[in-house]
């Protein structure tokens, strides 16, 4: 059966996720963090065994056993709206080839997302080229223009467009310390955010470095710093990158990030 999310099955949701920590990390955080979306997260329940768990808001995210994608197809049919369906990679195809036959298909495609990962024992020495630190406030127009270029070329759409909200949250997640820069020579030559977080592991997006700043290790330089002073509060630091984004891969992997498992996104 799936049932909506509870206290009397949130300690096992909980459990079932940090099987695999890193994977899991934004489901996580909804449960323990995020209290207005705790009310999209159901709980795969087989028995007293918790076979998955999910979040269906305008983000659609998965970790289940193969014996509940069906299960969990036809619990979605009844609820539409989601931009994104995004988890590991064999349970998000295993739920698609569920949903495609009364599903609208998706705009577009990230077949292959590397999650990679980084703890203190991998991070790499770097050269101390920039200054890191949290983002300020007077910098959010800056930090949004950048945000929106990289999901521009991520994810083929302009956050910019039609959203006037989009900067307003940039200057919220300024405001709760969740944005970081590097800098050198008196302006940001990169950029990131926290996303979700765990006990396990802080996830880093919004990864950007300014085209005309880039081939001089300042991106290397700066991620490894932030990440060496993230990993004074988390074991690990994660992201997932498209498989065909080599630029981005060679920097993660000159920081230290090992891969450690793999997502698929399809867009709406």
């Amino acid at each position: 059966m799936i049932a909506q999310l509870s206290r009397s099955n949130e300690a096992s949701a909980l459990e079932y996720l940090s099987r695999e920590p890193i994977l899991n990390v934004f489901l996580d955080y909804v449960i323990v963090h995020d209290t207005p979306a705790r009310k999209n997260v159901a709980v795969v329940l087989d028995g007293d065994r918790v076979d998955g768990v999910i979040h269906s808001g305008r983000s659609l995210v998965v970790a289940a056993e193969p014996r509940a994608i069906g299960e969990l197809a036809e619990y979605l049919r009844r609820r539409r709206g989601e931009r994104m369906i995004v988890g590991p990679r064999d349970q998000v195809r295993a739920l698609w080839e569920r949903m495609r036959e009364w599903h609208d298909p998706p705009r577009l495609v990230r077949d292959r997302q590397l999650v990679m990962a980084v703890d203190r024992a991998s991070l790499r020495p770097y050269e101390r080229l920039t200054e890191v630190r949290y983002a300020r406030i007077d910098e959010s127009n800056a930090i949004a223009d950048g945000s929106a270029e990289m999901v521009r070329q991520e994810l083929d759409y302009d956050p910019r467009r039609g959203a006037p909200e989009f900067r307003a949250g940039i200057r919220q997640m300024i405001e709760r310390r969740l944005w970081w820069v590097g800098t050198a020579e008196g302006r940001i030559c990169f950029l990131c955010n926290i996303g979700p977080w765990s006990e396990k592991t802080i996830q880093l997006q919004g990864i950007w470095t300014p085209p005309e700043l880039r081939g001089r290790g300042l991106a290397t330089a700066s991620l490894a710093a932030i990440c060496d002073r993230l990993l004074e509060v988390a074991p690990v630091i994660s992201l997932y990158v498209n498989d065909f984004n080599d630029t981005a891969i060679a920097l993660y992997d000159r920081v230290g990030f090992d891969r450690t498992g793999e997502f698929q996104t399809l867009l709406f």
